[in-house]
């Protein structure tokens, strides 16, 4: 039985007010009697923000389930299965290509139980659960539960917390051997510097949200540049002239006709941040993101509507709105005054729908499966772009004299963005594909589809293809080329992904590598120990657990610490710890992104020896290799629970990846590193860790 791997509590006790700890499950229990011979038993789960708990129904292969064990005795029976409450939701997992019910903010559970003898009952067991967010998984935890039940009343049991343990100041991993063989690790807490400790935070928390404001950001970039394409359609680019015609009648009061195009402009930045702050605000619904990511019908509705903008922008049809709703904007603008100019730029909005709808509507569909500001922030990056060349010509109108006239150009805008839109659009097709495993849409056949499209967009710049409202191109101006040149630069970059090449620059936007039927991509040398007999080149000895758990490709490492420990010492090589887990995505995000990089493979081959430890693995180890936790007292006797303690009482986190570098006296000689995609960042960490080892020596 899995025993409790995350106890705050205890850190608390110890009195390390830096302990970087995770705790997002709070557990409470309530028993009720519903007959003097039946009750029911209630577990309670509070589940931090953003985090989410797994249902009892996890498919093979997947991450930790919750489960409940229930000491046996005679006094009581369980009346079926332990009923789970809460609704919950159904997401993808993209690591491990399944569906996954899992529950945010809160979850119920309900066990009923019959008592078979009279007097008070005690109702005892363990509880074990796992839980994650976007950015890290908590190592599988295990909570006990204690109830006490008479005929009559039940009296529920406290939240279980685990007591404290006193810790010996023995020395950093110091170790002595214990009762039946076991071994106690007695960790010295102030081992740990601060700075390292700082840094522990650093790659947890802090990442996550530097990555969030980032990709915030760069949507917030992408709607403004949409925006500015949003002037360059046909029903938009001829306007221009017109509106500055307005503000032109204010020449001879040259403040009054700056303020009025300031207003114009701020007017048609408020009218499409308004749009997405509704959207934001009907959004606000807990894990609305989460069902329309994953669920068939929101999806099959974004792939609808982008085919209606695609087939809108490549000619096919008018999306226009009543006219009555741009006469009425019309009829205020004519009154005059400052507010004419908030009508002027209501009007430019209702009238340039036909050409922004489609962009619009794609930000929109794009923002309200993220975080719930998105909209917000999209239609506010959108409404910047299309006013601003507006508001800058009204104020220079000089400068109109420098734009190219209406033509043909504007069309090539118009449907170059539909069949960008188009391939969008399968995106939402691969979600249905992917979620509901129906495997009709192969990594291969979604990036076929991605060449064929981009291909005739490059053809039709070039004028080998017409569509209904082309005329014909004389000649192939430089910028044109320029645009055609990136185009089958891109189908170029693509056509390896159908071999198995990962195309990491764009693998946010395609099937996961799993729905890859056919690759030609090998491992790098082959140094992965596949049967208890082979010792990859660079170590020491057999790695224990070979048979079971993977390297990463061309890079030899152990599973247990105390064996790459030993490999260290006699190479004389710096020890990287690597903790991961089976249910870690930015894990093999890391593997996939980052130890694939051929500096990182030679510099990990060549100048450390790796413990990678996993802290979700089931394997149950001999007797000798037990551990008593110095956390909370209890003997670990499984791979992930030895590992998962570890990480926990040397260095105060319990959150994967987590990278370690120590040297033969296990001392910790640069800061520690979490999740990061850029390399160099990660070859630094190596370099700084390399260079105390010499130092050390």
């Amino acid at each position: 039985m899995r025993k409790v791997m995350l106890l705050i509590s205890a850190f608390f006790w110890f009195g390390i007010s830096q302990a970087q700890m995770v705790n997002p499950v709070h557990w409470s229990f309530k028993a009720d009697m519903i007959s003097k011979k039946e009750a029911v038993l209630t577990f309670t789960a509070d589940i931090e923000d953003k985090f989410h708990l797994y249902s009892q129904n996890i498919p093979d292969g997947g991450p930790i389930p919750t489960s409940f064990s229930f000491d046996p005795s005679d006094a009581y029976a369980l009346d079926g299965k332990v009923e789970e409450v809460s609704e919950g939701d159904t997401l993808f997992d993209k690591s491990f290509n399944m569906k996954l019910k899992v529950f945010s903010n809160q979850a119920i559970f309900k066990q009923k139980i019959k008592l078979l003898k009279e007097g008070p009952v005690k109702v005892t067991g363990t509880l074990e659960f796992m839980s994650c967010d976007d950015s890290r998984c908590i190592p599988p935890q295990e909570v006990d539960f204690s109830f006490d039940l008479s005929g009559s009343q039940a009296t529920p049991a406290k939240k279980t917390e685990a007591p404290p343990t006193e810790q010996k100041k023995t020395g950093t991993g110091t170790e002595e051997a214990g009762p039946q063989g076991q071994l106690n690790l007695h960790v010295q807490p102030t081992a740990i510097a601060p700075a390292a400790q700082e840094t522990g935070t650093a790659s947890t928390a802090a990442p996550a949200e530097k990555k969030s404001q980032k990709s915030m950001l760069v949507f917030f970039l992408l709607s403004l540049l949409a925006g500015l394409a949003g002037t360059l359609t046909p029903c938009v680019f001829p306007m221009i002239p017109m509106t500055i015609a307005f503000f032109s009648r204010n020449s001879g009061n040259r403040g009054r006709a700056i303020l009025q195009a300031l207003i114009f402009g701020i007017s048609i930045m408020l009218i499409y941040t308004s749009v997405g702050l509704i959207v934001s605000l009907t959004s606000a619904g807990a894990n609305l993101g989460t069902v329309l990511s994953t669920h068939w019908i929101p999806n099959l509705i974004f792939f609808v509507l982008f085919l209606i903008f695609a087939a809108a922008f490549l000619g096919m049809f008018e999306m226009v709105l009543p006219n009555s709703l741009i006469t009425k904007a019309d009829q205020q603008v004519d009154k005059g005054g400052m507010l004419a100019a908030f009508f002027m730029g209501l009007t430019t909005v209702l009238v340039s729908f036909s050409c922004t709808g489609p962009l619009v509507g794609a930000l929109l569909v794009e923002a309200s499966t993220g975080e719930v500001i998105k909209p917000t922030i999209g239609m506010l990056g959108f409404g910047v772009g299309f006013g601003l060349p507006f508001t800058l010509l009204a104020i220079f109108p000089s400068w109109l004299k420098g734009l190219p006239k209406s033509g043909g150009w504007l069309n090539s805008v118009e449907v170059v963005l539909g069949l960008l839109v188009l391939a969008l659009s399968l995106k939402y097709l691969s979600n249905i594909d992917q979620t509901y495993s129906l495997h009709l849409m192969s990594r291969e056949l979604y990036l076929s589809i991605w060449i064929v499209i981009f291909s005739i967009m490059g053809f039709y710049l070039l004028g080998k293809i017409k569509f209904k409202k082309d005329s014909d191109l004389p000649y192939v101006g430089f910028p044109r080329l320029v645009t055609v040149i990136v185009i089958f630069s891109f189908v170029v970059y693509l056509i390896p992904g159908l071999f198995g090449a990962p195309l990491k620059s764009i693998s946010g936007l395609l099937p996961p590598m799993s729905s890859q039927s056919f690759t030609l991509s090998a491992a790098p040398a082959a140094v992965q120990a596949t049967t208890e007999n082979t010792v990859p080149a660079g170590l020491c000895d057999t790695p224990k657990y070979a048979d079971k758990l993977e390297s990463p490709p061309g890079i030899p490492v152990y599973f247990e610490y105390k064996q790459a420990l030993a490999c260290a010492r006699k190479q004389h090589k710096p020890l990287l710890l690597d903790f991961v887990g089976h249910a870690c995505s930015n894990c093999k995000e890391m593997e996939t992104n980052v130890f694939t990089d051929p500096e990182v493979i030679r510099t990990l081959r060549n100048d450390f020896v790796i413990a990678k430890l996993y802290v979700d693995d089931r394997t149950k180890l001999p007797e000798s290799d037990w551990v008593t936790s110095p956390v909370d007292g209890k003997v670990k006797k499984k791979m992930g629970q030895v590992n998962a303690d570890l990480q926990i009482a040397r260095f105060k986190t319990n959150t994967q990846p987590y990278y370690v570098i120590l040297d033969e006296n296990e001392k910790m000689i640069s800061d520690p590193l979490g999740h990061t995609l850029d390399i160099r960042k990660f070859l630094d960490f190596l370099a700084q860790g390399k260079k105390a080892f010499e130092e050390g020596k």
